[in-house]
């Protein structure tokens, strides 16, 4: 018997949000995980707000909001409030009922500056290295070191002459003027970008298109492939092994280990920098054209080739970083922004990684 097609609206729903989340669904464990996090930061919280005047949004249900724009590559903030419109899966993470109603996108740009200077990205990001401590999942003896270029998002039309850049000729279209810089030599000493002073001109390698960049750099431990350290810097030209030597610092100590890294940090004074705090480099050779800093009495252990191995799964963790969660292009202008997205990003990749070992 065929069944007529009514299509009156209900006016009341007999089941909460929570029962219509499947009881299997990833987000349960890193839903309860996140909530876990974000209420030993409480005190932190109540320290970026006033005691008085109106309430405002909670700021753990705008971390949760992001961590989904984050998981689902959700393209933008004005996006993301579209589909918590809607989306019962989206509500129920981000703590929101069905009833309530979403809020304007502009609230996250009203509030980057408050959980930028509460450093909430470093908090979050070590309490989530704090459950995969507590789970054992960490290695404190190897690890791994490398960095990537990420787009700014500042086109190249954008970069200009440091002094007296601004041309006064009225621009054949406002909107995308023609630009022609045929014959010009360009370099980040004499030009910078009008829309985002602090990227970079830059290029990965040799025959390589040159963009306006930003630097990201990892620390990874070897043993499970979590991130245990984040930095964006400035894509100069020396920022992948800079960052090497701070992280190196931070992990050296009394008891020896090992970094693994590409062949673009065969240098002397970095393999010299690693040594001088106890971490041995266990770098790739460079022999192309010149003398390797890296000799027999590092590549003869066995231990400088499972090194070798296992460096490569960082490029896993760039990989998620750019494709899953976006970050091949940047939203955002100024390092101070750019930094605290790639740490609160990486930090999502460890959340999934750690949902990921633990419920196997």
């Amino acid at each position: 018997m065929r069944g007529d097609d009514l299509q009156q609206d209900e006016m009341f729903s007999y089941r909460s949000l929570g029962e219509r989340i499947p009881s299997d669904h990833p987000l349960r464990p890193m839903r309860k995980m996140v909530d876990e996090i974000l209420l030993e930061m409480t005190a932190k919280f109540k320290r970026l707000y006033s005691k008085v005047g109106r309430p405002s949004i909670a700021p753990e249900k705008l971390l949760r909001a992001l961590l989904v724009k984050v998981l689902y590559s959700i393209r933008s903030e004005r996006m993301l409030m579209e589909e918590l419109d809607y989306n019962l899966l989206f509500r129920w993470f981000v703590g929101l009922s069905m009833d309530d109603e979403v809020w304007d996108a502009t609230t996250f740009t009203k509030n980057w500056e408050r959980l930028s200077k509460g450093k909430i990205a470093d908090v979050f990001f070590e309490r989530v290295l704090e459950r995969a401590r507590q789970h054992r999942l960490l290695s404190d003896e190897h690890f791994t070191v490398d960095g990537t270029l990420i787009e700014a998002a500042a086109g190249l039309k954008s970069f200009k002459r440091k002094e007296g850049g601004n041309d006064r000729t009225p621009p054949d279209d406002p909107g995308n003027p023609t630009v022609n810089f045929h014959g010009e030599k360009r370099s980040n000493q004499t030009h910078e970008s009008t829309t985002d002073p602090e990227a970079l001109l830059s290029k990965k390698g040799k025959g390589k298109e040159a963009k306006l960049n930003y630097a990201g750099h990892l620390l990874m431990e070897n043993r499970n492939g979590l991130a245990i350290d984040a930095e964006a810097t400035r894509a100069t030209g020396t920022a992948e092994r800079d960052a090497g030597v701070v992280f190196a610092g931070k992990i050296g100590g009394k008891r020896r280990s090992t970094m693994g890294a590409d062949k673009a940090y065969d240098t002397r004074g970095f393999v010299d920098e690693l040594r001088a705090v106890n971490v041995t480099p266990h770098v790739a050779q460079n022999n192309t054209c010149r003398r390797s800093a890296i000799d027999g009495r590092t590549t003869r252990h066995a231990g400088y080739g499972i090194s070798q191995q296992k460096r490569k799964r960082i490029e896993e963790i760039f990989g998620w970083l750019k494709t899953v969660a976006q970050l091949r292009k940047l939203q955002h202008r100024g390092l101070a922004k750019v930094r605290w997205i790639f740490k609160f990003t990486v930090a999502a990749y460890n959340l999934v990684r750690i949902r990921n070992l633990v419920t196997v």
